[in-house]
């Protein structure tokens, strides 16, 4: 019986969900921090827009020839990989052994399937064997030495574990040695990036890909590839991406809460946003998201005084970094 509720619920929502207009719909993010205004030269805020301005590109490309959400999401985060100043792919940090673990998960709205992977270490571009996973496998998330495996299986390009190595990122892991605590820029605290997407078709899709805490033990898998709490896409309702202290966005089931709320709730994209960092802030977690409607309208909801973020539609694009920016 609880199945039938739960799909009448589905269903109203989605009838009671606005038109669409057909106009596609692109916002990313490169990780949140402690931004203040002055935190960054004018050099390193020029090369942050620049390198988001790269990802609207490539995302905004695939939209633009009505190609779907799930390959615009899925090429910007690729750019954003390849970047290394943001902490995925390309210059992520390093755990205590001094390794590069890389996690990234992948949502198609359209049909709610989803593919994850953690801790891979030789696989160029995460996101796609993300998407490996969801489509050419019957799993939805796969880690550490089975996703690498599957990653060869697959043809996906592989590096040498060396093409992920920074020299910042090196220091940032020295210095956590010293320290024994994490110490990132905090202008960067949490690097992670991720793009969601609505297509001229009205489907939506999230992408989400991290090196995860310098200095993490154990295995340890934060929020990025756990659909639900990184990663969330359902048609005619909402996508999410996160960014922030994975633990908490795990704890409350963030991306999917704001969809849930949107759905349940009825709330509009932005209340539903920031009661959701609510309630990640109440038991002291904090970060930011880029949240889309079914209407692709975006929201940029954090508690952080800063995200790396950008939007882009047929109407325009934009990038902004500090929280005072709209």
């Amino acid at each position: 019986m609880s199945k039938l509720i739960a799909a009448a619920a589905l269903a109203a929502s989605l009838t009671a969900a606005p038109a669409f207009a057909g106009d596609w719909s692109l916002a990313i993010h490169g990780g949140a921090g402690v931004i203040n205004r002055g935190d960054l030269s004018p050099e390193k805020d020029k090369a942050y827009r620049a390198g988001l301005d790269e990802a609207l590109k490539a995302g905004s490309a695939v939209l633009e020839k009505g190609g779907s959400s799930l390959d615009a999401v899925e090429a910007a985060v690729k750019v954003l990989e390849d970047n290394p100043l943001f902490n995925a792919g390309r210059g992520a940090v390093f755990t205590a052994d001094g390794r590069n673990e890389l996690d990234a998960s992948i949502m198609d709205g359209a049909t709610l399937k989803a593919g994850a992977v953690a801790g891979v270490t030789r696989t160029k571009h995460p996101i796609s064997l993300a998407r490996a996973v969801m489509e050419k496998s019957p799993h939805v998330i796969l880690a550490r030495e089975g996703a690498d495996k599957f990653s060869v299986e697959q043809g996906l390009e592989q590096v040498d574990p060396s093409w992920f190595r920074t020299e910042e990122r090196w220091k940032q892991l020295e210095a956590w040695r010293a320290r024994q605590k994490a110490a990132l820029d905090p202008t960067h605290l949490y690097g992670t990036v991720g793009a969601v997407a609505i297509d001229a078709k009205g489907h939506l899709a999230a992408a989400t890909s991290t090196g995860g805490m310098t200095g993490k033990k154990w295995g340890r898998i934060g929020d990025s590839p756990i659909i639900g709490a990184g990663t969330y896409a359902q048609d005619g309702v909402c996508a999410v991406s996160a960014t922030g202290s994975g633990e908490y966005f795990i704890r409350t089931s963030a991306a999917h809460q704001v969809c849930a709320r949107i759905a349940w709730k009825g709330e509009d994209l932005k209340t539903a946003g920031d009661a959701t960092i609510k309630a990640i802030g109440d038991i002291g977690g904090d970060g930011g998201m880029i949240t889309m409607n079914a209407r692709g309208e975006v929201a940029f909801p954090m508690n952080s005084s800063g995200m790396y973020r950008g939007w882009a539609s047929a109407r325009g694009k934009g990038t902004a970094i500090y929280a005072d920016e709209n």
